[in-house]
């Protein structure tokens, strides 16, 4: 017996000494970088910061922040990191890459993870998709079999892509929704009652939705636009269920009834086509955040890619994702016309919208935060969402503003575990050659994107992009 137990003493010894392999955890120091966490507060010089399997645990100037024994130690003296960026406004899946062309066919698995990894070679760690191709009640009946590739890849966390989480088909008056390629134009719930527009919402919120989205526009005049009883309708019922709403509108009376109704986000600005917030629609907002009625209001400023100069367009970052005649077919024409002249033009115009629209709605309240509109045909994948980033610098944020609005309130926005170099949160960052509070441009400049603590294979994906492209485009 004494030897039995002497056996089994030396085994739960050896049990301690050595836990079982999937308790063992990865820790790995990152060391030398100016760190800008995302918060707003200052970079942090020669910083350092753990990461422990996928997340974040400690951040702080080299020295001073405790670093566990046996950790690996990664040298970034030199270089810059910042958190991984947000898109809360994507259209991906219908696209085909190699060629530009737009289909449902094109709505599979493959294709959707092949966008998530774009936006990942961007420095994008996650993004919502909005009017996506999945299977929605026709309302009279019938079902349009569309499949559920948007709900198995919500519920995927896929190595070197980013997270993806989706909002649906939308909402919107037949042919006044997704506008663009045709493959989009009949994806939202068509909807031209009280009745259909409540069924749609208990439709919608079957698939468990980021947010509901719905489109209040009548396209210039070309069609019928949800009326406020519709949408009124819509926001009721969705809030029955505490689900969330999003809009795409353009006037200012739309605005603010929908502000009233305790609408939560805008994708692109609650008012414009040349209509700017007044005190009436910026007092609606202040209430709401004071009475705590849904006061988490953000927008998409769309600021787009206007103020980028010819130079941009000829990036290594855009070169190495986009054939070189897909660039030339969908903005060859409009970088022939760009000159310095239009682009300060467009630049001036963007200070104009930052003081009299985007900056007032800021100011109120409202938290603006990213949205590219990307992966419709000529908005490029990744790309469209850096230049918006971009581009709020000349619409009048500081650098460091908008980071922190494309990182950690875009995050915030969506619901997601990143955005932030902060204990707790997804080990998502990229690191930059250059300092982007310097000169936004800076963070083009992308050295290496790391999500959930691991390194993203940018060469293995660019390698496998450019395979694919036709033989002229190489």
């Amino acid at each position: 017996m004494s030897r039995v137990n002497r056996t089994i003493g030396i085994l739960c010894l050896a049990a301690a000494c050595f836990p079982p392999l999937q308790a063992q955890t990865s820790v790995t120091v990152f060391e030398g970088a100016r760190l800008i966490t995302g918060d707003g507060s200052a970079p942090i010089e020669d910083s350092a910061f753990v990461v422990e399997s996928d997340h974040f645990t400690q951040a702080g100037r080299r020295g001073r922040v405790p670093v566990p024994a046996g950790a690996v130690h990664v040298n970034l003296a030199g270089k810059t990191v910042m958190p991984a960026k947000v898109d809360l406004h994507g259209h991906i899946g219908f696209q085909h890459d190699a060629d530009g062309t737009m289909a449902k066919e094109y709505f599979t698995r493959e294709n959707l993870v092949d966008h998530l990894q774009r936006i990942a070679y961007y420095g994008f760690s996650a993004i919502i998709g909005i009017g996506d191709l999945v299977d929605r009640s026709d309302l009279h009946g019938g079902r349009t079999n569309w499949g559920d590739v948007p709900l198995r890849v919500r519920d995927e966390i896929i190595p070197g892509a980013a997270l993806f989480r989706t909002a649906g088909t939308g909402i919107a008056w037949p042919a006044s929704g997704a506008n663009g390629h045709p493959s989009r134009t009949d994806v939202p719930y068509p909807v031209t009652t009280v009745a259909e527009a409540r069924a749609a919402v208990q439709d919608n919120i079957k698939i468990k939705p980021e947010f509901i989205k719905i489109w209040v526009d009548d396209r210039g005049g070309r069609v019928k636009k949800l009326t406020p009883e519709l949408y009124l309708a819509v926001i009721d019922e969705a809030h029955k269920y505490n689900v969330p709403v999003a809009a795409h509108n353009v006037t200012l009376a739309d605005a603010k009834l929908l502000m009233r109704a305790g609408v939560e986000g805008w994708l692109h600005l609650p008012v414009r086509n040349g209509e700017v917030p007044d005190d009436e629609l910026l007092s609606i907002i202040r209430e709401r955040i004071a009475k705590k009625d849904r006061p988490n209001l953000w927008f998409n400023p769309g600021a787009g890619w206007t103020a980028s100069a010819r130079e941009v367009w000829d990036d290594p970052l855009l070169r190495e994702t986009v054939p070189p005649q897909q660039i030339q077919e969908h903005w060859g024409d409009y970088l022939a016309k760009l000159t310095p002249e239009s682009v300060e033009r467009a630049r001036r115009n963007l200070r104009q919208l930052g003081a009299t629209n985007a900056l007032k709605l800021r100011d109120a309240g409202m938290k603006i935060v990213l949205g590219s509109d990307t992966g419709q045909t000529r908005f490029f994948i990744g790309w469209m969402g850096q230049l918006e980033m971009e581009n709020w610098v000349w619409m009048g944020l500081t650098p460091m503003q908008a980071i922190v609005a494309a990182t950690r309130d875009s995050a915030d926005a969506g619901h997601f575990n990143t955005g932030l170099v902060a204990a707790g949160r997804n080990a998502d960052f990229i690191v930059l050659d250059a300092n982007p509070l310097d000169n936004i441009a800076n963070s083009r400049r992308i050295n290496k994107v790391y999500f959930r603590g691991k390194e993203v294979d940018r060469a293995g994906l660019r390698a496998k992009w450019q395979a694919a492209w036709p033989s002229r485009g190489r």
